[in-house]
């Protein structure tokens, strides 16, 4: 084994750290009462103290160690000083100890894109269904997603105050996917998961047409690719623009290292170069398995409708 771990081992061991540092503070904003919410859009894309701590902590903190990394978060604020109480130096011991893939070992800091989301779900935060709630932390090379990092900051808050609260799962395609068990809807269901809050007929029409047994609707990207590789769903069908990259480029890579997978509604990859539209404009499909099923049952005029990228 080389003398000191490959650069992404390194940035995936910080970004580790740092997602539960971000779970931290999104926690702590909850119980402080003071949320600070702003609406962005609308009454649906809201922005809270949380997401603007949080982004600062994450962002601050990786740049801090990795400064030639390109880093683009959600939340578009203003250049401040950031509080040191917001800094996260320490890293994932665990994670420096795996040997990099070999086609990943040679990687510079330059040539890597960090997609940041300080919190996914903030609709269901201000609402208080925390458990559809995650921090993510996505890596990509070339375009495409090679390392994701998903805090839940709430896993565990049903059971009450004594319980400990927070997970944070991490995967690399060629290496594997850690913090979880993986599980299966079994093989003769079709589970959908689908947007809470932004449905519309198109949605609908689109999640009708994959023929499910069921249909779970709930908020945030990253949760419901929790659900899929925690045996809770088979797909996630979200046939409409308003997804963004920092929405999956995490969840993405984490569900390929199962062997998962995420794509437009047409069944095209989505790219995360530094300078791609930031909006996934032909609707999000992911699955753990028989993802060309899926496809293959997305109506003509959801196609029609969503032009691929």
């Amino acid at each position: 084994m080389s003398a000191s771990p490959a650069v992404l081992m390194r940035l995936v061991a910080r970004a580790f750290t740092v997602a539960e540092k971000a779970g931290a503070i999104v926690r702590k904003v909850l119980h402080s009462g003071e949320l600070g919410i702003v609406e962005k859009t609308g009454a649906n894309d809201l922005q809270t103290l949380a997401d603007r701590l949080a982004q600062q902590s994450i962002c601050a903190s990786l740049s801090r160690s990795f400064p030639k990394i390109t880093i683009i978060g959600e939340e578009d604020l203003p250049p401040e000083e950031i509080k040191e109480d917001l800094i996260e130096s320490g890293h994932s011991e665990e994670i420096l100890q795996k040997t990099c893939p070999a086609e990943y070992r040679d990687l510079k800091e330059e040539e890597l894109v960090v997609w940041v989301d300080p919190l996914d779900g903030t609709k269901e935060y201000t609402e208080g269904l925390l458990d559809n709630v995650t921090v993510l932390i996505g890596i990509a090379y070339k375009g495409r997603a090679i390392a994701g990092v998903i805090n839940q900051p709430f896993y565990n808050y049903q059971l009450g105050a004594e319980a400990s609260l927070g997970r944070t799962m991490w995967g690399m395609p060629g290496l594997g996917a850690f913090g979880f068990q993986l599980l299966e809807v079994p093989g003769d269901r079709r589970i959908v998961t689908t947007t809470r809050s932004h449905s519309n007929k198109q949605v609908t029409d689109c999640v009708d047409a994959m023929e499910p047994h069921e249909v779970i609707r709930v908020g945030g990207a990253g949760n419901k690719i929790i659900q899929l590789v925690e045996g809770k769903a088979s797909a996630y069908v979200f046939a409409s623009p308003g997804c963004k990259k920092w929405d999956t480029c995490a969840p993405e890579a984490l569900l390929h290292a199962v062997g998962g997978k995420l794509t437009d509604m047409h069944g095209n990859a989505y790219c995360y170069n530094a300078n791609v539209k930031h909006m996934n404009s032909a609707g999000v499909l992911a699955t753990l398995r028989n993802h060309e099923y899926y496809v293959s049952r997305v109506p003509q005029s959801v196609l029609q409708a969503l032009k691929s990228d």
